[in-house]
């Protein structure tokens, strides 16, 4: 059974940094985009930051460029993305997401709709 297990988010401070972690248990894959969503109340699910496997495909959203790195670990079956400078903006659930190397590639186009395997979601709160 497939699972991505994340774990940090939580409570921080405007102007601190967090960082979030998933490990996922596909299976072994040439290649596979993992990255982190967000979704506020009332609003629809938006890519924060997604990457394959080898760093290809990097992609930021332009709310948190400049201020969040995305790395994979293809030994650890890992993806931790960072966030520093944090806003009030920043608060939403944040879900862990998977799918082949392929959904990296038009995830700018498509958003959340070709990701096939989601975490629980994690509450990030940020407060001024």
């Amino acid at each position: 059974q497939v699972q991505l297990v994340e774990s940090g988010g939580g409570s921080a401070q405007s102007g601190g940094a967090l960082t979030l972690s998933c490990v996922e248990s596909i299976g072994a894959r040439p290649s596979i985009c993992m990255g982190w969503f967000r979704q506020a109340p009332g609003m629809e699910r938006e890519p924060v930051a997604t990457i394959a496997t080898g760093g290809r495909h990097p992609y930021y959203a332009d709310s948190v460029k400049g201020r969040s790195s995305i790395s994979q670990d293809t030994a650890k079956n890992t993806v931790s993305p960072r966030m520093t400078n944090l806003r009030p903006a920043d608060t939403a659930m944040y879900y862990c997401a998977a799918d082949t190397e392929e959904s990296c590639m038009i995830v700018v186009v498509i958003g959340s709709r070709n990701f096939g395997y989601w975490g629980q979601g994690n509450q990030v709160t940020v407060s001024s």
